[in-house]
């Protein structure tokens, strides 16, 4: 097995300190060590500069070496290696003007929750933390480090982030910094949407969604992002979020968020998080096919044709919460899955009995013709009424017989 992204971590730290340099575990990994949660990633702060942390390892990328930012590569992993630092000047609610290196503790006083701003020694086994994190995190608070308005200010993304955190460690966002995010929410849209996409979908995705969407909603962040989110169509979306399964990917919950408003309305809104195509497409399709599956008299081809999308089971799981939130009966979408799990996966989607250069022979006409036969011949396919190339070349003659004459 290769090396961990701990492991790496750890031997930037003792090779740091191995040149008399201070170095230590930041950020979330503390965090995640202190609360018994597995750390996904590794940050590593130093009162080393940018050029000694690149001098002392033979891969690094300088991606923010201007804010005192390293990435290490070692092995398969990145860590990234930040000097202690203060920022100031913030002109647009994200960058700092400027950047001055400094001590551990004015470091952690420019985090942004203090949970988040604690660090650990890993040599020496212990938790140097100047901002009371720990206290908080006992008490499983999300408090902003110094004054709200102010973290903020410096960035209003990170409005979106203690929802995010809320969300994902359960914790509740202490009053006076829930009181800014109210405040400040409007000023959300001054974030690019691509990260406040990578923050939505964090929350949306997350099992705790629903604790996720009620912060959304209730700190004015959803009516900032999305003005026309509101009303009793709102609260539906939220409903149905409450009755996905804990594992559901970003599209689908945030079909379901939209799940209470018509599908063109909910699609431009989704569109304006620019969102990747197949994302789109994923959020397209259940959009449209919303309701599809309530109708029992949906035939084999119709059926068939859904299974052909990537995100037919998706749908299903969508429809039943749909009908969960209303107060009505699955039953209907109950019955098409069993009819999907009886269909054999070589007939979903067959190869064509005939392909478009025997159809011109047959005597269709190059172009439209050709397109609106083979459509129509291959739902008769899917329906299984025929099985041969003999039997679809009688079915293709007697359509070319009537479409001609007419």
């Amino acid at each position: 097995m290769g090396m961990s992204n701990r492991d790496a971590a750890y031997k930037i730290v003792r090779r740091l300190r191995k040149e008399g340099c201070q170095a230590l575990f930041a950020g979330g990994c503390v965090r995640d060590r202190l609360l018994g949660r597995p750390a996904k990633d590794y940050d590593v702060v130093t009162d080393a500069v940018p050029e000694k942390v690149i001098g002392l390892f033979r891969r690094t990328l300088k991606i923010g070496a201007q804010f005192g930012v390293v990435m290490v590569l070692m092995d398969s992993q990145q860590v990234e290696v930040a000097t202690f630092r203060t920022e100031g000047g913030y002109q647009d609610g994200r960058h700092p003007g400027h950047v001055q290196f400094t001590s551990a503790k004015e470091d952690a006083s420019r985090r942004d929750f203090t949970v988040n701003g604690m660090f650990y020694d890993p040599i020496e086994k212990t938790v140097l933390d100047f901002v009371n994190g720990r206290r908080d995190l006992e008490k499983r608070i999300l408090r902003t480090i110094g004054t709200p308005d102010e973290r903020f200010s410096e960035d209003y993304l990170r409005m979106l982030r203690a929802v995010r955190f809320a969300v994902k460690l359960g914790f509740e966002i202490e009053p006076a910094t829930w009181r800014s995010i109210q405040s400040h929410a409007k000023k959300i849209t001054g974030i690019s949407a691509e990260r406040i996409t990578a923050e939505l979908e964090q929350i949306l995705a997350h099992p705790n969604r629903i604790q996720g969407a009620k912060l959304l909603a209730d700190s004015g962040l959803a009516r900032a992002i999305f003005p026309v989110r509101e009303g009793e169509s709102a609260a539906f979306g939220t409903q149905v979020l409450e009755h996905l399964p804990q594992a559901v990917d970003f599209p689908l919950a945030l079909t379901c968020f939209w799940s209470g408003f018509d599908s063109k309305m909910a699609l431009n809104q989704c569109n304006k998080l620019k969102l990747s195509n197949p994302q789109i497409k994923h959020v397209r399709f259940l959009l449209e096919k919303r309701d599809v599956l309530l109708d029992t008299q949906l035939s084999l081809s119709g059926l068939k044709l859904l299974m052909h999308e990537p995100y037919f089971l998706d749908l299903i799981t969508m429809q039943q919460a749909i009908q969960k939130a209303k107060g009505q009966s699955a039953h209907a979408v109950r019955l098409v899955k069993r009819r999907a799990l009886e269909i054999d996966e070589k007939d979903v989607r067959p190869e064509p009995l005939l392909n478009g250069h025997e159809l011109i022979a047959l005597g269709a006409t190059p172009g439209p013709m050709v397109g609106q036969l083979a459509q129509e011949l291959y739902i008769v396919q899917l329906e299984e009424k025929l099985h041969t190339k003999q039997q679809a070349q009688s079915w293709c003659e007697s359509w070319l017989a009537k479409h001609k004459s007419s």
